[in-house]
């Protein structure tokens, strides 16, 4: 419906001041940039603090290694987890440095972070011949360059069934209640729920429940609280067991993960 209203009431088409421009804003903990879309494609980073990003099919929770590519019509909300001080990279259609036509993480290396913050800083109305018109050709090189990462979030089940169980899942992670018990809940069986949670997300009930545990664990890591007692309020007997879990998912343990710079060459 929302696709149909849209198609008969457009949205007014309001270019860029530049094809790429950049803007630096402070967010307190728990602001929202509520669900809006656009034409211009956008790369979203946070500089301080941890971004949590939602679309229709899925969510990230991304540290400062990590940027997000929203692409032109995605529907998206962005939150601040921690004092945060988000940086978006807005580009034009006819210059998007990729061509994919969904959500995507990237690593952010150095080089990308300080040219992003050089165009950012600068404002939408930088002077040809200034610092930020030389580094924006640049970063789009960079950007060009980097290919997408394999970290898919938390992928978000269409099925209403299923949708009752990650919304027990993000506010009780630590749970380990059993799709045979949910099955016995919906009058299904186990089985079914996990055909279909596979068929809608592609993974199964254990990697999709460790996928919600590590955006819960990268929120509270953020706003300080230690390994062991993320661990426990995870369900994990064990900080070590819970560092294996985090290792599997992401690739990194916990610290390097979370690491501005130290997690990208």
């Amino acid at each position: 419906m929302k696709e149909f209203l849209l198609k008969r009431y457009p949205l007014d088409r309001v270019p860029l001041p530049r094809d790429v421009m950049a803007t630096l804003v402070d967010y307190r903990h728990g602001a929202r940039v509520t669900w809006h879309q656009h034409k211009h494609g956008q790369l979203a980073f946070a500089v301080r603090g941890v971004v949590r990003v939602l679309t229709p099919g899925r969510t990230w929770t991304l540290p400062q290694s990590r940027a997000v590519w929203l692409p032109s019509d995605v529907d998206h909300e962005l939150h601040a987890v921690g004092d945060t001080q988000l940086c978006s990279v807005y580009f034009e259609p006819r210059v998007f440095p990729w061509s994919w036509h969904e959500p995507a993480v990237i690593a952010v290396s150095p080089l990308m972070r300080e040219l992003a913050i050089v165009l950012g800083t600068a404002g939408e109305q930088y002077a040809a011949g200034s610092h930020a018109a030389l580094s924006a050709p640049l970063l789009l090189k960079v950007l060009k360059e980097t290919r997408a990462l394999v970290e898919p979030g938390v992928p978000l089940p269409r099925d209403a069934r299923l949708l009752q169980i990650c919304e027990h899942l993000m506010n009780d992670p630590a749970s380990e209640l059993t799709l045979d018990f949910w099955g016995e809940q919906f009058q299904t069986s186990g089985r079914t729920l996990a055909r279909r949670l596979n068929a809608e997300t592609g993974l199964t009930f254990g990697a999709w429940r460790q996928q919600i545990r590590v955006a819960e664990a990268i929120t509270l890591l953020t706003l300080g609280q230690p390994v062991t007692q993320v661990s426990k309020k995870l369900g994990y007997r064990s900080a070590s067991a819970f560092i294996v879990m985090f290792r599997q998912v992401t690739g990194e343990p916990p610290q390097r993960y979370l690491a501005s710079r130290s997690s990208v060459d």
